[in-house]
C-alpha cells in the first residue's frame, strides 16, 4: 500500500457557472509541502467534468484537498439574491463592478438541474471553511469571489469606480493597463504567501497585448487558488468569511482588515462577518 504524499492541495476553479462546452471554466492546482507552496498545475481551461478529474487525482494523494470555487455553492433562495451577495455588492458596486445575484430562478446556473449541484454531489466535499483550516485531512469546498479579493489585495482597486476593467470580452470597457495590473497584483499576492513557480506564467500572461476571455478565466482560476492558499496558510485575521452556511457565504482576503463598507452592509442586513 502506497503512503499518502506529504502535501496539501488547493484547487482553484473558475467554473463559468454553466457547463457550456464552447465557454468552459478554468482550473489550477497549488500544492503545499514541507518546502512551502508551489504552482503544481498552471491554469488551464476545464469543464465541470474535467475539473472533477483533476480534483480526483489530487485527493488521492494529498493529505488535504481544498477546492476554491468561483461560483455560489449554497443557494436556498428561490428568487432575488442572497444576503451575502448584497453585502459583497455594497463594496463591489462602489468600486464600479457588479455582483450577479444568485437564486434558484437562474436556469442553467442554480435550478435543480444546474451543473453546480451535480458537481457538488460528485465532489462529496465538506463545506465548512473553518474546519478546512483546522483539519489535517479531508476534502473541502470554499466559495470565493475574485472581484472581491482584488479589492482587498490591491489598494489601487479599492476606491470609488476603480475596479479593474480586465474582461477582454467587454471591449468597450476593457483596459490593457488594468489587465496587466490585475496579473501583477495576483503575482504579488502569490509571492506574499511564498508561492513558487508562478512568476513565469504570470509574466507571459501580462505580456499578452490582446488577451482573450479564456485568458481571463485562467487568471481568475489562479486568483481562486490564491484565495484558498491564503485562507489556509495566512493568519485567520487576514481573511474574512461573509455570510453563513445556511444562506450562503464568501471567503475573501482581508489583509488590511475588513473593509468598512462590508462591515456596515453586514450589520445593516444582520449578515455574519468573521
Amino acid at each position: 500500500m502506497s503512503l499518502r504524499a506529504d502535501f496539501d492541495s488547493i484547487v482553484g476553479f473558475d467554473s463559468a457557472w454553466t457547463d457550456n462546452p464552447k465557454a468552459p471554466g478554468a482550473i489550477c492546482v497549488i500544492r503545499v509541502g514541507v518546502d512551502g507552496p508551489h504552482l503544481h498545475l498552471a491554469p488551464r481551461l476545464a469543464s465541470f467534468a474535467e475539473a472533477l478529474k483533476v480534483i480526483e487525482n489530487e485527493r488521492k494523494d494529498a493529505r488535504k484537498c481544498l477546492v476554491a470555487l468561483d461560483q455560489p455553492t449554497i443557494v436556498p433562495n428561490l428568487t432575488g439574491s442572497r444576503p451575502v451577495d448584497k453585502v459583497a455588492g455594497s463594496l463591489i458596486s462602489w468600486i464600479g463592478g457588479g455582483v450577479q445575484p444568485a437564486s434558484r430562478a437562474k436556469i442553467g446556473m442554480f435550478d435543480d438541474a444546474a451543473p453546480i449541484w451535480t458537481f457538488k454531489q460528485a465532489l462529496g466535499a465538506a463545506e465548512d471553511p473553518e474546519l478546512a483550516r483546522a483539519a489535517s485531512s479531508g476534502v473541502f469546498l470554499l466559495e470565493v469571489f475574485p472581484a472581491l479579493a482584488l479589492a482587498a489585495i490591491e489598494r489601487v482597486f479599492c476606491s470609488r469606480l476603480a475596479a479593474p476593467k480586465y474582461n477582454p470580452a467587454n471591449l468597450k470597457r476593457f483596459k490593457l493597463s488594468d489587465w496587466q495590473a490585475v496579473v501583477e497584483a495576483a503575482m504579488r499576492f502569490g509571492l506574499s504567501n511564498s508561492l513558487r513557480h508562478m512568476e513565469e506564467w504570470c509574466s507571459v500572461l501580462a505580456s499578452h497585448e490582446t488577451p482573450r476571455k479564456a485568458d481571463q478565466d485562467r487568471l481568475d482560476a489562479l486568483i481562486c487558488g490564491l484565495i484558498g492558499l491564503h485562507w489556509l496558510v495566512a493568519p485567520r485575521d487576514q481573511s474574512v468569511m461573509i455570510g453563513d452556511l445556511q444562506t450562503g457565504y464568501m471567503i475573501s482576503p482581508a489583509i488590511g482588515g475588513i473593509h468598512e463598507r462590508l462591515i456596515a452592509a453586514a450589520k445593516l442586513r444582520g449578515v455574519p462577518l468573521s
